[in-house]
């Protein structure tokens, strides 16, 4: 479904991505752990566009998404929550959700179901996405990318700075999605609870992909945690 092919990407002169492959399948989630600075955020945004691989490919099914502008990217089925969730804060909760409906036209019926997934989001319809609550915006940014119907979904830190409730609730909606046959790419800094929805755990240090395993050998081993991200493994 979708692959990246021995990418390399750079700010300037700094290299961040070295040679980083892997590959993502439908109905699969894949939780991208690694340090600060390792290439995460950056990974997402080459896959997005925004970043520009230098070298390698990045293909969804036959579609080679390196050679296509970054505002073509989205409407191949790819959504993208970004860390920090960059809603349009004076627009209503229905403007944003519709600016997101018309990246791949979109409409009626895709609408009530991001209701029935956000029933919150009904509530605030008209509310300005500002004046939401920390855990609104970001069912708000998660709606919003799912307005496209995408085949596979980019999450960046979806649940930091949330309450648990809020934690939940994000996770319960990826587990749904993976059950409609939605990809997922999850970065997430709160590892137990990642691995509740994880199917794999993919590590990236120094910009290169590492190693992928299942997320019991985490559960039964926590050493590759300590070694690649510096943490132990805590409750969720």
């Amino acid at each position: 479904m979708l692959n990246v092919a021995a990418i390399n990407c750079f700010y300037g002169n700094v290299q961040v991505l070295r040679d980083f492959s892997l590959r993502l399948e439908a109905g699969e989630v894949l939780c991208l752990l690694g340090r600060n600075g390792a290439g995460k955020t950056t990974l997402m945004k080459a896959i997005m566009g925004l970043v520009r691989a230098k070298s390698g490919r990045i293909t969804l099914d036959d579609t080679d998404l390196t050679a296509l502008a970054p505002h073509l990217v989205p409407k191949q089925g790819i959504g993208y929550v970004p860390q920090g969730r960059r809603l349009f804060a004076e627009m209503t909760v229905e403007e944003n959700l519709r600016i997101g409906l018309m990246t791949r036209d979109r409409g009626p019926e895709t609408l009530d179901r991001i209701h029935r997934l956000f029933p919150r989001l009904r509530e605030r319809l008209y509310q300005r996405a500002g004046t939401l609550s920390g855990g609104e915006q970001q069912m708000l940014a998660m709606a919003r990318a799912l307005c496209l119907e995408p085949k596979v979904l980019l999450l960046d830190e979806p649940t930091e700075g949330l309450m648990p409730t809020m934690i939940t609730a994000i996770l319960d909606t990826v587990q749904a999605l993976k059950a409609e046959g939605v990809a997922t790419i999850l970065v997430e800094q709160r590892v137990a609870a990642a691995l509740t929805v994880a199917d794999r755990i993919a590590f990236i240090e120094n910009g290169q992909s590492r190693e992928t395993v299942a997320p019991q050998i985490l559960r039964d081993d926590p050493a590759l945690l300590h070694h690649y991200v510096g943490v132990g493994l805590k409750r969720a």
